[in-house]
């Protein structure tokens, strides 16, 4: 049905249908299961993704010891009013960061598109909720939205850190959330548009540097990151703020860069804050391994 935003955009436009139908249609199309079927499956994992939420913001820890217990400082901080930024992306930020220490803790997450980047997307809509006050339909839908620009981006240029870095992971992932805030607010599907490319320009280049080459530091604050990135995107595509790159030529520009990227900033853990000095104590105690033969290794 579509292969890239603007054949997304345009079918929902002529055919005054939502993102978020489209990608349903195109699911039932692809695999020749019911609409019943497929929401069905989607309302699933919408559960999984409130379950890791419950989990992480109770408070767990990595078997690392490297994350952990972040989510509860936010929401904590939250509660105590001081706050200097909004409410509803700490909020978002704070159910990101809980979804991806669920992750870290070997726990249970719905990837979206990946499992170093599930946090952006249920982090944002959990915390929209409490201002759109969706209905259960709604929520899934918000999911199949977030899922048909993640198709595209799947399709055109990749959403694996180790092809592409992690602009790649939590770059698509924030984009993908915020064109699903855009749409469960009432948007329009050129501003759903905008919202991803807003996004998504604003991390390209960025790297895949997971320090012992777990998806821990910085992983974990970067789904955080991306989060409030999508919130943003989001309101700034809803006040008519437009891309003045299309959406298509961001996510291709994205693919060139990970193209390019050198090796070491593509998931290996040979470069970035993984080869940093803390980096490398960190990698060498987690380990058991020698910090002079770590060191001579790399």
């Amino acid at each position: 049905m579509f292969r890239n935003v603007a054949e997304l955009v345009e079918l929902a436009i002529s055919q005054n249908k939502k993102i978020s139908e489209l990608m349903i249609e195109q699911e039932m199309n692809v695999t020749g299961r019911t609409k019943e079927e497929i929401f069905s499956q989607m309302d699933h994992n919408l559960k999984i993704m409130e379950e890791a939420v419950e989990r992480g913001l109770k408070g767990v820890k990595s078997h690392s010891g490297l994350t952990g217990g972040d989510a509860v400082l936010l929401q904590q901080y939250i509660e105590k009013g001081n706050f200097l930024s909004g409410e509803t992306i700490l909020d978002a930020v704070s159910k990101a960061v809980a979804t991806n220490e669920v992750n870290a803790a070997m726990g249970t997450i719905c990837a979206t598109p990946t499992a170093g980047s599930a946090g952006v997307v249920p982090g944002t809509l959990f915390a929209v909720q409490k201002k759109l006050n969706p209905t259960r339909e709604q929520m899934v839908s918000f999911l199949f939205t977030a899922g048909a620009f993640g198709f595209v981006v799947a399709n055109n240029a990749s959403i694996s850190g180790a092809a592409g870095g992690c602009q790649a992971e939590v770059g698509s992932a924030s984009g993908m959330a915020a064109a699903a805030i855009v749409e469960m607010a009432g948007g329009t599907p050129e501003q759903c548009a905008d919202a991803m490319a807003i996004t998504l320009k604003n991390m390209l280049g960025l790297v895949c540097d997971p320090v012992a080459g777990l998806v821990e530091v910085p992983c974990v604050k970067r789904n955080a990151m991306g989060a409030a990135n999508a919130m943003v995107a989001a309101d700034m595509a809803l006040a008519g703020i437009t891309s003045r790159i299309p959406c298509d030529e961001v996510i291709d520009a994205m693919f060139k860069i990970g193209q390019s990227m050198p090796t070491a900033l593509k998931e290996t853990a040979q470069g970035g804050l993984a080869a940093t000095p803390t980096g490398r104590e960190l990698e060498a105690k987690i380990f058991g391994i020698p910090l002079n033969r770590r060191e001579s290794k790399s």
